[in-house]
């Protein structure tokens, strides 16, 4: 037995985690002043933080650190029981690079140790996706190392496109230029992203409203598909449930068996894309190029 690791940008429920016996590591989170750790909704009142946020507050993230990984991953370790953790995209933040470095120096004292690292070059869902995924490959009784690279292999197939409502929380977290921001807010731009095959976010389209934007987002993703017939497929949001009722049923209209999870942006993600985000996440065909 082996045991599965993630950390909370995987932005899937708490109860979801627990039931598939998922074990997460927390992101901080600042607002107002008060630091708090995104635990997927197990304490954090996301509801509360969406208001906030809604009330002009700025929110601030902290990645984990590499004194917090090490006590996340030692009493597996001291256990003898192997991990393989899956981690928020190192295009993103320097929180994997620090899970690297973590377990370098849990190897120099538990040279014996079976610790396998997964960039998921992903964000929010698109994390979360790979993470479902691999909880059925363990359960159907894939070996760690094969696991681990079966998801290094295919981690590019996943696609991961979304759009936001407001480009100034873009802006603050360095994703695009204040002329941009400022452009596009006024033109009413609605830019359609995704994740390169770094990990960093791009902008690939740049719509004229928010009612093509979340169509441009079903298109895509459908053109894509690996699986046409029963796909799995996550739509995320920060607060915009009703974009994402409406892409749930534009999906279902063409694609009536696919599985559909809804979910919520947490607050990591949230804090850079603002409200209003909508995301959408599948398996593909071809890789992120």
């Amino acid at each position: 037995m082996y045991q599965l690791l993630t950390d909370s940008t995987v932005d899937l429920p708490y109860q979801l985690l627990k039931d598939n016996n998922v074990h997460f590591v927390s992101m901080n989170v600042t607002i107002d002043n008060q630091e708090s750790s995104d635990d997927l909704g197990h304490h954090f009142d996301l509801a509360n933080f969406y208001r906030q946020i809604g009330n002009g507050v700025m929110p601030t993230t902290a990645q984990i650190n590499i004194g917090q990984f090490i006590e996340f991953f030692k009493p597996y370790v001291q256990a003898h029981t192997p991990i393989l953790y899956l981690g928020f995209s190192s295009g993103l933040s320097g929180t994997f690079n620090n899970a690297r470095q973590a377990k370098d120096m849990l190897m120099q004292d538990f040279p014996e140790a079976e610790i396998y690292l997964v960039d998921s070059l992903a964000a929010c869902c698109g994390e979360g996706l790979m993470l479902l995924d691999a909880v059925d490959k363990r359960d159907a009784g894939m070996p760690i190392d094969q696991l681990a690279n079966w998801l290094t292999e295919n981690r590019l197939y996943y696609q991961q496109w979304f759009t936001v409502d407001d480009l100034k929380y873009l802006y603050h977290g360095g994703r695009v230029s204040r002329t941009s921001a400022t452009v596009g807010s006024l033109l009413q731009i609605k830019p359609v992203m995704d994740v390169d095959p770094l990990g960093h976010l791009r902008p690939v389209q740049k719509v004229r409203s928010r009612r093509r934007s979340l169509t441009t987002l079903v298109t895509n993703t459908i053109t894509n598909l690996r699986n046409q017939d029963n796909p799995r497929i996550i739509i995320a949001t920060s607060d915009a449930d009703d974009a994402a009722q409406a892409i749930r049923e534009k999906i279902l209209a063409k694609l009536p068996n696919a599985e559909i999870l809804l979910s919520n942006i947490g607050p990591t993600i949230s804090s850079h894309t603002g409200l209003g985000c909508v995301a959408v996440f599948s398996f593909g065909k071809t890789k992120r190029e």
